[in-house]
């Protein structure tokens, strides 16, 4: 599990991609303290596992499902990426909860200054968008974000001058691909909300206990504690 608070900036040193899939080779200080093998680095808010290290750089295991998921295939040697380790028991959650597991990808559409703040908009997949809602959390590339705005088929985000000089964010230009993760609690209640749609039309059984089981796909109190809550 992450924070999306980023420690630090790594350098990707060699990216190594065959049928899909392969290893990263990326230099670091920060996130190596107290890391060892089989320890897992967000990197660009993607989780992954450490499998080699040495005093300023560790190397990650990279899955085609992740390539697929991702914009991993889209470093090369000399990019900068956004690294955090795995939080630890007991200490402050700056941020919000984050699983490393992106949910889709975004293209960044427009930069624009704001006083001290530069709102950075996002247009993403439907699937991504509708799980956001204004003043919600996001991960961009691993950063812990708050919605500022949601529009057709985008969001925005307003970003403080400590998060843009300690992070890659706007570090790119228009056009740019970026990681998204959405909130786990919502994810968790649309997955809810798809369960109880489902059953209340699955069958006769189900079409006659809809009105207690959320026939029109809404949750209600007698469809919660069937589930156990």
């Amino acid at each position: 599990m992450f924070t999306g608070i980023i420690e630090e900036t790594g350098t990707v040193r060699s990216v190594s991609l065959t049928g899909g899939s392969g290893r990263l080779d990326i230099s670091a200080h920060t996130v190596l303290e107290g890391t060892k093998i089989g320890d897992s680095i967000a990197v660009n808010g993607v989780c992954l596992t450490v499998v080699r290290m040495t005093d300023s750089a560790f190397t990650a295991d990279v899955m085609a499902e992740t390539v697929r998921r991702s914009s991993l295939a889209q470093l090369h040697s000399g990019s900068r990426v956004n690294l955090e380790r795995a939080v630890a028991v007991g200490q402050r959650m700056g941020g919000h909860i984050l699983t490393g597991h992106i949910d889709g990808t975004g293209v960044i559409t427009s930069m624009r200054r704001d006083g001290n703040a530069t709102w950075v908009t996002v247009r993403t997949s439907p699937g991504v968008l509708r799980l956001i809602c204004e003043k919600g959390s996001i991960a961009i590339d691993g950063i812990s974000l708050t919605v500022a705005e949601v529009g057709d088929g985008e969001f925005s985000v307003s970003i403080i001058p400590h998060t843009g000089a300690e992070t890659t964010l706007l570090n790119g230009s228009v056009g740019r691909t970026v990681n998204l993760e959405n909130d786990i609690i919502a994810k968790y209640i649309d997955r809810l909300m798809t369960l109880g749609a489902t059953s209340a039309t699955d069958g006769a059984e189900a079409a006659k206990d809809g009105a207690a089981h959320g026939a029109d796909g809404g949750l209600t109190l007698d469809m919660l504690r069937d589930m156990g809550f």
